[in-house]
């Protein structure tokens, strides 16, 4: 892919994709160009990743062909005041901003503009992420099939309405947190019986790999997979029923409708709208 790519702001998100880029062999690390707001962390991604940075976000604007808007969802609007005449009339902005619309986006650059509205997740560091990506309607197929190009270097992608997003967030934005934290539950539970920490979380971590991996590559239902490895009277269906007295399910279903509510509601808010009014 020979296009110049720039990032905005280079957060946990943004170094995940970042790296991922910098690993691939599709990418020249020449092409890539990083704006952050200090200069300390700019000679810290440019020590880590061996790319371009810079302090001014306009430099990073006038050249890229494809523009990560990385940046706090509350410093959107700021940056795109400061960016909007810089851009080439022909710039992909892809925003990974969870919350931020792009109508919105639309509207603070104030013309026409080609837009994808993207929600990455970590997984992303690994080559393992899920993202979601919906194209505005100055986007054409061959700019989908570009961006698709550089989400297929971070894991998968799926191209999905805008209206799903929320969902999204909950499902795929925030999930490894739940992941991690039902992780370090189990490594818990097996320093409690006397297992060194070091194996129990490389131990609890493979299982959950290798559950995934038979959800993805046999097709089969998660809950007649769960059912195979439950034997009649056995120890494992003893732990999911302990699972299910304690409300396991219930708690995964709840967190998740509660992202989606925070998701949903936080732009709305007294204090989004606050912050808005100082930008």
């Amino acid at each position: 892919m020979n296009k110049k790519i720039g990032f905005i702001g280079c957060g946990n998100m943004g170094k995940a994709m970042l790296g991922a880029l910098v690993k691939s062999n599709d990418i020249n690390k020449n092409d890539i160009i990083v704006s952050t707001k200090s200069k300390t962390s700019a000679e810290k991604i440019s020590d880590e990743f061996a790319v371009k940075t810079t302090t001014v976000n306009i430099e990073v604007a006038e050249v890229a062909d494809i523009l990560f808007l990385a940046v706090k969802p509350y410093f959107f609007k700021e940056v795109i005041e400061e960016i909007k005449n810089s851009i080439k009339e022909d710039t992909v902005i892809i925003s990974i901003a969870a919350g931020i619309t792009i109508a919105q986006i639309e509207q603070w650059f104030d013309k026409d503009v080609k837009v994808v509205r993207t929600m990455p997740n970590t997984p992303a560091l690994v080559g393992e992420g899920m993202s979601a990506i919906c194209p505005n309607k100055f986007i054409n197929e061959d700019e989908v099939e570009h961006v698709g190009e550089l989400y297929n270097l971070f894991g998968k992608y799926e191209i999905l309405e805008e209206k799903d997003f929320h969902a999204f967030i909950a499902l795929c934005g925030s999930s490894p947190a739940y992941v991690f934290m039902f992780i370090e539950a189990m490594a818990d539970a097996a320093v409690m019986d006397g297992m060194p920490r070091t194996q129990a979380y490389e131990f609890a971590a493979q299982s959950v790999l290798g559950s995934a991996k038979m959800v993805l590559e046999t097709g089969m239902h998660p809950g007649v997979l769960k059912d195979m490895v439950c034997s009649p009277a056995g120890t494992t269906i003893e732990a999911v029923r302990v699972l299910e007295k304690s409300g396991f399910r219930s708690a995964v279903i709840e967190a998740q409708k509660a992202c989606v509510e925070k998701a949903k509601g936080v732009w709305n808010s007294e204090i989004w709208q606050s912050v808005k009014n100082l930008l």
